[in-house]
Formats: structure tokens, C-alpha cells, sequence
């Protein structure tokens, strides 16, 4: 491994535990458990796929996607990070001289059916929830397209497949600014974390809810996410309460609300906001963002 690829490593294991560590509204964190999956199976799984993940720039992005998901499910035997796999292996890819923003286009670009046919094989491999199936370029069949025409195809039902389409905009453009808004208001890092992802749910809702539970479930997330934002959190007492409301309802009906895309942005945002310097880590290597 190179000495850029065990930097890549550490910032993709760091986004993934930061991720997994902050108190999210229906999430995983070291607090709530799901009956099928742990805290600790994320943990397990950050550590498995960041040296797989920080060599796509040398192996190729979908052949790195396949074997860090076959490896996670090796070894934990849950679809822990689907989501974040496809999401941070462009990412990592960007070559060490050009910036995310500067960079990702020509990753996304240059992606082959060859990384289409590896990424279909992930999906099957991780078989996520609610995944259904599609009338062009399903993943069931073998791929007859490069793997961002693929994702172009399920743009506009999954956050994860936009950001291929659309050179990851909402992860630069709107996500990392948030984090930084965050970062001028709140002084602890799950609170900021957790403020992200609420935003992330009120301004998108989560594919995943859409997918397992419908259109109306996601626009009650939606409209609860927003609720909290109104209501102050969490800064007023009110918000507080309201937070809590969206949090248990969220962790109801078997986590099948789980806002799982949500997850994997955040995630992808602290990789980059890692790689860009807004953030870094203590002694304990724990992400620490500066003070404003």
C-alpha cells in the first residue's frame, strides 16, 4: 500500500466510525443496536473495507466495490455498508493531486461496463432491502452499459445512484456545506453529525424508507425531520423533544425505517470533509473539527 492509500485507509475508516459513533436519528450507533445487526458489526465492517476501498485508484473502482462488499459480507454476514462502499469508492479513486471536486468527474467518467458488471455482483452479494427490480439495466441480468449510465437509470429513486449522475453535487454542494454550518454552531462532534443528518432527512427524506415502505412514509419522515428543525434542535428545549419523537419513530415497526441512505451520506461527506482538511482527529484518533 502506498503511503497515499494508507491515508485514504485511515480517512475512510474514520468517516465510518465517526458516522456509525454519532447519536443519528434511527440509526446504528454505540447506543442502539437492531435485533440483526451491532455497533460493533459497522466498526468491523469500516476496518474491512478501507484498504479494498482506498486501492480503487490502482485496482478500478468496480472491481473494489465487489471484493469490499464480498468481504464484509464474509465477515459479518449483514449488508452493513452497501451504500457507503458505492458511495466512497469513486470518492477514494480521485487521484492524490486533484481535489474531490476538481477530480471526481473524470473517475466517473472513465467508469466501463466491466465496473458496472463488478458493482451488479456487490448489489446481488449485499442484496439490500427493498431493492425491487427495474424495467433497463436491472441487476438481476448482466449489464449492457458502463456502471454511471447504470446508476443514471436509478437517479431519480436513490440518492446513492444521483450522486454517479450528477458528480456527486449533493455530497459538495450541499451536504459538505451543511457540515460546516454545523460546525459554526454546535461544539460537539455527534451533535454536529446528527444535526447533518436531520437536515439530510428533511431536505431529501432516505431511499431506503422509500424503497421498503413507501412515498407517504417518506414524506411523514420528511415532514417530522423538518419538525425538529423548526422546533429548535437542538438548541431549545422543544427541539429536544421533537428529536426524541423522530428518533422512536424512526427505531419502530422492526427498524424498518431505518434511514439507511441518509447513513451513507453522511458518511461519504466526512470522507471528503477529511480529505479537504475541515476536519482532523485527536490524540485518541477520534475526528475533531476546529473551533470557529
Amino acid at each position: 500500500m502506498s503511503e497515499w492509500e494508507s491515508r485514504v485507509d485511515e480517512w475512510i475508516q474514520l468517516a465510518c466510525v465517526a458516522e456509525v459513533s454519532a447519536g443519528k436519528p434511527g440509526n446504528v450507533s454505540p447506543t442502539h443496536d437492531f435485533d440483526d445487526v451491532s455497533f460493533q458489526d459497522f466498526v468491523q465492517s469500516a476496518r474491512i473495507i478501507a484498504p479494498i476501498v482506498a486501492a480503487a485508484g490502482t485496482n478500478g473502482v468496480g472491481r473494489a466495490i465487489c471484493e469490499a462488499v464480498t468481504a464484509t459480507r464474509a465477515a459479518v454476514d449483514h449488508n452493513t455498508n452497501l451504500g457507503i462502499v458505492l458511495l466512497l469508492t469513486p470518492l477514494a479513486a480521485v487521484p492524490e493531486h486533484l481535489s474531490i471536486a476538481t477530480g471526481i468527474e473524470s473517475v466517473l467518467s472513465a467508469l466501463t461496463v466491466q465496473d458496472a458488471e463488478f458493482a451488479y455482483e456487490a448489489i446481488r452479494t449485499a442484496n439490500p432491502g427493498g431493492l425491487g427490480s427495474a424495467e433497463s439495466e436491472d441487476v438481476a441480468e448482466p449489464p449492457n452499459q458502463d456502471l454511471r449510465s447504470c446508476m443514471r437509470l436509478a437517479a431519480d429513486r436513490d440518492l446513492v445512484a444521483a450522486q454517479y449522475a450528477n458528480g456527486f453535487q449533493d455530497v459538495l454542494d450541499v451536504c459538505l456545506p451543511l457540515l460546516r454550518e454545523a460546525n459554526e454552531s454546535f461544539l460537539n462532534t455527534s451533535v454536529r453529525i446528527g444535526w447533518l443528518a436531520t437536515h439530510l432527512l428533511a431536505r431529501y427524506g432516505d431511499s431506503l424508507i422509500r424503497r421498503k415502505c413507501g412515498d407517504e412514509m417518506e414524506m411523514t419522515v420528511r415532514a417530522m425531520a423538518n419538525a425538529v428543525l423548526a422546533a429548535g434542535w437542538p438548541n431549545r428545549t422543544g427541539g429536544e423533544a421533537a428529536w426524541h419523537r423522530l428518533d422512536r419513530f424512526l427505531r419502530a415497526d422492526g427498524n424498518r425505517r431505518n434511514p439507511g441512505t441518509t447513513a451513507d451520506l453522511v458518511a461519504a461527506t466526512l470522507f471528503v470533509a477529511l480529505r479537504n482538511g475541515d476536519c482532523a482527529t485527536d490524540q485518541q484518533g477520534q475526528i475533531q473539527f476546529p473551533q470557529s
